[in-house]
């Protein structure tokens, strides 16, 4: 249901003439599916929570999509099969743990699980 002031959308460059690239990388390490709204938009229904992280080292100083996983070694060896660049390898964190990589347009994300 929505619900006014609440997160509704989150939408992701993809980078002239990489619209293909993109949907094919994200089809292939997380199983999506996509609306095609002409040649050069894309939409998906994935789910979406969130949260801020304060922490001023954090690295990079922008918004980052986190996906769960329930196999995260699984789920990181399915994004680098369908060629993603990890870009900081699994690590613990409070709550679980959760790797960082870039798809092909160049967005940075993460995946995490509770273990």
């Amino acid at each position: 249901m929505r619900e006014t002031g609440k997160l509704d959308y989150l939408e992701l460059p993809a980078g002239h003439g990489t619209i293909d690239l993109v949907k094919s990388f994200y089809a292939g390490a997380f199983g999506w599916s996509f609306t095609d709204y002409g040649p050069s938009y894309s939409a998906f229904d994935e789910g979406l929570d969130g949260g801020f992280d304060g922490n001023p080292d954090s690295e990079p100083p922008k918004p980052l999509p986190v996906l769960y996983s329930d196999d995260l070694e699984a789920t990181q060896a399915a994004v680098e099969a369908a060629g993603g660049r990890i870009v900081r390898e699994i690590f613990a964190f409070p709550g679980g743990r959760r790797f960082h990589f870039t798809d092909p347009a160049g967005n940075v994300l993460a995946v995490w699980s509770e273990r």
